[in-house]
């Protein structure tokens, strides 16, 4: 079974808008979503509207939420990352996913479908195509 880990700016993204297109992550069989609190938060900052923060905590009920781990040095060796994306990499690897699922092509976009300390980087559209 797949493990998702959903990054802060998916997480936005679903809760944003009412009907969002990536918000269908949450109907695909056989996945069990995951994210850290680190996400959680830095997704509840930028949502403004009580609708939206709303739709967030409904989200999250069905997730497995986890702490953010920060990597040591020698596990980032030939890694390029922003350091505010190192927990993000860190909780995945922690909670056990088999995948990163994230919207970061600034940060993360060099490394889409190659496989990072045993997490594959995904965006949302890799699994949302594969969804009837």
């Amino acid at each position: 079974m797949a493990r998702l880990f959903l990054d802060a700016n998916v997480l936005f993204s679903a809760a944003h808008r009412a009907n969002a297109g990536v918000a269908r992550l949450w109907e695909i069989p056989d996945v069990s979503l995951l994210t850290s609190t680190y996400a959680v938060e830095e997704a509840r900052r930028n949502l403004s509207e009580p609708e939206q923060l709303k739709r967030l905590t409904s989200l999250l009920e069905p997730m497995e939420i986890g702490e953010a781990l920060m990597l040591p040095p020698s596990l980032r060796e030939g890694i390029e990352l922003a350091e505010e994306d190192w927990p993000i990499l860190g909780g995945a690897k922690k909670a056990g996913a088999t995948h990163l699922v994230t919207g970061d092509l600034k940060h993360f976009g060099r490394y889409l479908g190659r496989t990072l300390l045993g997490v594959e980087i995904q965006r949302p559209g890799y699994f949302l195509k594969r969804t009837p």
